[in-house]
This record gives structure tokens, C-alpha cells and sequence, in this order.
């Protein structure tokens, strides 16, 4: 018989755990109900958001245009290695101005030495590639 108590216990704990969900469940309903001003206003968040991010992403700076339009191979060219090189060496000038009135900036100092790295690995790059491209652009952007 002890057997048998024992199996109405573990019915009877079933029960009232599937009682608790069903609880919790039309209590959740309820609350999603109550509030659902809290999902519009999510909504309208993220769509406000993801609009301004496509636009800026897409249209490069003024002086950055420039750079493309002066080392572009071709016409629409913004990934061959003269651009990179060009855009890079520009971005290292603006950061040796940077640390020469900041000499404390460490964070930028290192983001230098890896802008520096990746130019350093792009010409060498191009020069596997094509030796004269490399002469080329060393004497436009006055590297040594």
C-alpha cells in the first residue's frame, strides 16, 4: 500500500506544477496585454536606428572621395591596393598630428602601429604583384 500513497503524491505534485504553469502562462498573457504601448515604442525605436546607419555607411567623407578619385585604377574602384595604401597613409598622418599634441595616448599610439603593420603588408603585396605600382605610389604619397 505504501506504494500506492506514494504514487498519488508524485500525481498530485505533477498536478499542481502544471497547475503553476498555466498560472504563470495566463499571467504572462496578461501582462503582454496590459502593456502593449512598451512593444510599439520598441519598434518604433529600431526602425528610426537602422535607417541612419545605411545612409552614413555608404557615403564616404569628402576628403576620403578625394583620395579614391586621385589612386583609383579604374573608375568605381575603392578596394585595389593603391586606395587602401592611400587612405591608410592618410589616416597615419592624422594620427602622428594626434600623438605629437597627445605624446600620454597610448590607445591611439597602438592603433597606429597596427594601421602602420597593414599598409607594411599591402605594399608588400603589391610589390609580389607588380613592382612599378609600387614605385608609382611610393613617389605620390612620398614614402620611402
Amino acid at each position: 500500500m505504501p506504494a500506492k500513497s506514494t504514487k498519488k503524491a508524485v500525481k498530485a505534485t505533477k498536478a499542481t506544477k502544471e497547475a503553476k504553469v498555466t498560472k504563470k502562462v495566463s499571467a504572462e498573457k496578461t501582462v503582454k496585454a496590459e502593456k502593449p504601448v512598451k512593444v510599439v515604442k520598441q519598434t518604433s525605436k529600431k526602425s528610426t536606428k537602422a535607417a541612419p546607419k545605411i545612409d552614413v555607411s555608404q557615403v564616404p567623407s569628402p576628403e576620403k572621395q578625394e583620395i579614391i578619385a586621385q589612386f583609383a585604377v579604374k573608375s568605381g574602384d575603392t578596394g585595389s591596393p593603391e586606395v587602401q595604401i592611400a587612405l591608410l597613409t592618410r589616416r597615419i598622418e592624422k594620427l602622428v598630428g594626434h600623438l605629437k599634441t597627445n605624446p600620454h595616448d597610448n590607445h591611439s599610439r597602438r592603433g597606429l602601429l597596427g594601421i602602420v603593420s597593414k599598409r607594411r603588408r599591402l605594399l608588400n603585396y603589391l610589390e609580389k604583384k607588380d613592382a612599378k605600382r609600387v614605385t608609382v605610389i611610393k613617389s605620390k604619397l612620398g614614402l620611402t
